[in-house]
């Protein structure tokens, strides 16, 4: 009994160290699933962004930004759908990355030594330049020795650890990192005089320096720094592999294309003088006025109004590319051409009667209880930055306790959809507001313009106030876009 209890034990034992092997080889031959292949098998890319002006916003063509548009490449390469997700900030955008709610961080943030600790970084996209910004007529400081005040830096810029170690030569310059103001913020303050100085990248700078003309730049705090977009530190590198490889394979052409998109145009001048505007009226209206008549004839619009919008747009040219890909000479986008029917962009007669029937269809989508000119303003808004945007305009306005239904009040709340602490709070979030007053503004004067040149209203009465025609249901205009006494 005790031979046969030994031999079944021993038995036992073999089997046990046999299963046990077997599932041994089970767990450590099975093949791991990357985070490439994870995101391969969901079939979604998941990417955190911010809503600004360098990353991603929703504008007239759509979402667009440069953060945005490569993360749209990453993921075709990919062969996945991208899903965005907005942050606050970059730092909560970092947290989402951290916390795997979000794969990547798409946002141009600087490789700080802490940020290092808990993320890798892609390989640089886009470099800019931190410049101390100064208010004009202060006193332009040339070194850290000529900085009397304190310098506001928002945390989230990552330009605070540069500007630190710059200082170190200065201890009595105080540095004032902030959580709760953007970048763009801080801007707006130097300029509105709340606060005398901050820290900020040169594209930022120089897109807000169109908006804020006492924003003087006092010098570069240091050389180009570089911009990437973070992963987690904790992954096993395969999205990392995945995400440079794609850059790589991004042509210098292409990246150079979309960094054109979104910062090429921050130094070119934004319209032209009374001179070229009237040389343009000699040279090439007279090849488009006829058309130009025609569409505004029939939509009930005067046509000269139609032609201001032409000049702003490209300067009656129709061969015409906007930095955002919009094409000829009413800078017409693909989705609003294709559902307007208009079937080439770049056909100057198609594209002014692609833009006349929108125009008349976002004038009839203002409320009926804004009157002219008022109603006539916020349509050319709308037509540059988007009906969607207009309205959070009116809604803060009106939150604010102003006239949300009268342009000059609106007008001064557009800006506002520049700033996190208001756009947050609304549907459409970010917008380049200042752009829609500086647009209108240059419409309304070269409307003027072309009224003083070709003669006024009461002259040409058949293109003024005259009932549209009915075209293709095109709506009626109980209220035509009209302009009795234009105010620049």
């Amino acid at each position: 009994m005790d031979g046969a209890r030994i031999r079944r034990e021993l038995w036992q034992s073999v089997i046990a160290a046999v299963i046990a092997g077997c599932a041994f080889v089970l767990v450590t031959c099975t093949p791991r699933v990357t985070e490439l292949e994870k995101i391969e098998q969901t079939g979604t890319l998941r990417v955190a962004t911010l809503n600004s002006p360098t990353s991603y916003f929703t504008g007239l063509g759509g979402e667009q930004g440069f953060d945005y548009d490569l993360a749209v490449g990453l993921a075709e390469d990919l062969g996945v759908e991208l899903q965005v997700l907005v942050a606050d900030s970059a730092e909560q955008a970092l947290d989402w990355v951290d916390r795997g709610v979000a794969q990547v961080a798409a946002v141009g943030l600087v490789a700080t030594e802490a940020r290092a600790e808990r993320f890798r970084f892609t390989q640089p996209l886009r470099s800019v330049r931190p410049q101390l910004v100064y208010r004009l007529g202060s006193g332009r400081p040339r070194t850290f020795a000529g900085v009397d005040e304190p310098v506001y830096v928002s945390r989230d810029s990552g330009h605070e650890e540069v500007l630190r170690t710059k200082l170190g030569e200065f201890p009595e310059v105080e540095v004032r990192a902030v959580d709760d103001h953007s970048e763009e913020d801080l801007l707006r303050m130097v300029a509105d005089g709340s606060i005398r100085f901050t820290v900020a990248g040169s594209d930022l700078v120089a897109i807000n320096r169109r908006y804020y003309p006492h924003l003087g730049v006092a010098f570069s705090i240091a050389d180009e720094t570089q911009l990437a977009w973070a992963l987690s530190a904790r992954g096993d590198g395969s999205l990392m592999e995945a995400t440079n490889r794609h850059f790589t394979r991004v042509s210098e052409t292409e990246l150079a294309h979309i960094k054109d998109r979104y910062f090429g145009h921050l130094k070119r001048i934004g319209f032209v003088g009374a001179v070229t505007l009237a040389t343009h009226v000699e040279s090439r209206l007279p090849k488009y006025r006829e058309a130009f008549e025609a569409e505004a004839r029939a939509v009930g619009i005067d046509w000269r109004l139609l032609a201001a919008i032409g000049y702003q747009e490209s300067h009656w040219n129709p061969k015409a590319v906007s930095p955002t890909g919009v094409r000829g000479l009413m800078q017409i986008t693909r989705n609003t051409a294709r559902f307007l029917g208009v079937e080439n962009r770049l056909d100057p007669a198609d594209s002014i009667r692609g833009a006349a029937r929108y125009i008349r269809s976002l004038h009839n989508r203002i409320p009926d209880r804004i009157q002219e000119p008022d109603r006539t303003w916020m349509t050319l808004a709308a037509y540059n930055i988007g009906l969607g945007h207009l309205m959070d305009a009116r809604v803060l306005t009106e939150r604010l306790g102003s006239d949300p239904d009268r342009w000059v009040d609106v007008r001064s709340h557009l800006p506002y959809l520049t700033q996190k602490k208001w756009y947050k709070t609304l549907r459409h979030g970010y917008a380049r507001g200042h752009e829609a007053v500086t647009y209108v503004g240059n419409i309304r004067t070269y409307y003027d313009m072309l009224v003083w040149i070709t003669g006024s209203p009461e002259d040409q009465t058949e293109n003024f106030g005259s009932e549209p025609e009915d075209d293709d249901g095109t709506p009626d205009a109980d209220s035509p876009l009209l302009i009795d006494n234009p105010v620049i």
